[in-house]
């Protein structure tokens, strides 16, 4: 398919369609759908595959769904660890939860290394037509200083380190957590929005073959741990490979933070049962740290040519700190967006449509994000995490529904009664805007309960 197919109207000067910003999760699923749409999309990618990424390898029902929908293998047969719930391990606690039978999720998780699930999703978008090319380094925006709108992007390529540039009409970025591209049109991260912590390891473990991702809440109270886990959980994910990938994802609640990430995750896996074997001999490699930009924590999310797109418009999921589910559908939402623009002259119209991008994910994400980030503010309490666990964890059936909230797991009102009652929660809410701190629209949500 040529880019006629969409009406696209590229200039002769340029160099694609659209300048895809990084080959993640985000950047291979916008890639692959603007491909099929018939758009010339280049996807540039600092990094060569197959590298490395500081995440837990879970993906929940919701990400499953996303992928499914991309026309990605999830079957066991094509390198996939099918998970058949959750157990969650609190309060003196341990329940074992089952993903939900839905008519708009399946009910089952997924675990793969992101060395091999990034690099298969790239795959999937060269496959879909679109071009990547690894080893580029992309510096910033390039902008038309007279009309201030992007116009590609200025980039370093190969181990040389040779200055390119990138021209395109419109540029995706999806350069995750540092988010350069909006950086360099200075667009920041908000401060009215929770920011997590991430650190990991793989260890060999019995642990490898659970069925259930296990995550530990409440760690001020568990044992090996102290109050710099104020806010945090723990997760030990079997890859079904003779290793676990163990971890914390920790609330960076304090200004200017100085805790030692790395050195908190070995003093909470020596607090956990020996026979596991998560000790320092059994690592197989290093420790990796990441932050989590959650709760929509960089807008606007559009403007003048730049669309932001999971981490890099910090997507993240404020109650679980799961990513790469929200990566997937911001991204689907976007290639939308994208391709009813392209069809459409430069102008009026063709903004038009790229603007309906902020709108459309608030009103598919923003009561999610809303009420997240009101929580996350909650669970950084310790006493708060005390009472919830101990009234919460011995009751099934609200346990299960707070797998639903938390994982954004529901058929809406068209699902059974506590499908519905959630439904009509979140529509009490309003969903969470995208405009700057300090603007009338703003000023009155506080901080981390915006």
């Amino acid at each position: 398919m040529s880019a006629a197919t969409t009406g696209a109207r590229r200039s002769p000067d340029a160099d694609a369609d659209v300048v895809v910003v990084g080959a993640g999760p985000a950047g291979s699923t916008v890639a692959t759908y603007l491909a099929r749409a018939g758009l010339d999309v280049l996807v540039l990618e600092k990094a060569t595959f197959p590298r490395e990424k500081v995440c837990g390898d879970g993906v929940t029902p919701r990400g499953v769904k996303q992928l499914v929908d991309l026309g990605v293998d999830t079957r066991e047969e094509a390198g996939w660890r099918h998970q058949r719930g959750l157990r969650v391990i609190g309060g003196g606690t341990s329940i074992q939860l089952d993903w939900p039978e839905l008519a708009t999720f399946p009910a089952y998780g997924l675990v793969r290394p992101r060395r091999d699930f990034d690099q298969m999703l790239a795959d999937h978008a060269r496959a879909a037509g679109a071009r990547v090319e690894e080893g580029v380094s992309v510096s910033g925006a390039a902008v038309d200083e007279r009309t201030g709108r992007v116009t590609g992007v200025d980039a370093r390529r190969g181990p040389e380190r040779e200055p390119v540039s990138y021209r395109a009409s419109l540029v995706v970025a999806c350069d995750g957590v540092g988010a350069r591209t909006a950086l360099s049109l200075g667009i920041g991260k908000r401060d009215d929005r929770p920011l997590g912590v991430a650190v990991r390891r793989y260890y060999t473990s019995p642990r490898h073959d659970d069925d259930y991702l296990e995550t530990h809440l409440g760690l001020h109270d568990g044992p090996g741990v102290g109050p710099d886990l104020h806010g945090g959980y723990g997760w030990v994910f079997g890859m079904g490979d003779g290793t676990a990938n163990v971890g914390l994802g920790v609330l960076a609640t304090r200004k200017n933070d100085k805790r030692d990430y790395r050195a908190l995750l070995r003093h909470w896996v020596e607090g956990l049962p020996a026979e596991w074997g998560l000790r320092e001999e059994n690592a197989t490699g290093a420790i990796g740290g990441a932050a989590l930009p959650m709760g929509m924590s960089r807008t606007p999310l559009y403007r003048d040519g730049l669309v932001l797109v999971g981490d890099a418009g910090g997507m993240v999921n404020p109650f679980s700190g799961e990513g790469i589910a929200y990566a997937l559908q911001s991204a689907a939402i976007a290639a939308e967006c994208v391709v009813q623009a392209s069809a459409r002259p430069e102008g009026t119209g063709r903004e038009r449509a790229l603007a309906a991008y902020p709108a459309a994910v608030r009103h598919e994400l923003g009561s999610w994000y809303r009420v997240g980030n009101r929580a996350a503010s909650a669970l950084g309490r310790p006493r708060f995490m005390h009472h919830a666990l101990r009234l919460g964890m011995p009751r099934r059936r609200l346990m299960e529904a707070a797998l639903r909230l938390f994982t954004g797991l529901t058929d809406g009102r068209d699902g059974d009664a506590g499908d519905r009652a959630l439904d009509l929660v979140l529509r009490m809410v309003p969903p969470l805007g995208d405009a700057p701190p300090g603007s009338p629209s703003t000023r009155k949500e506080g901080s981390v309960a915006a």
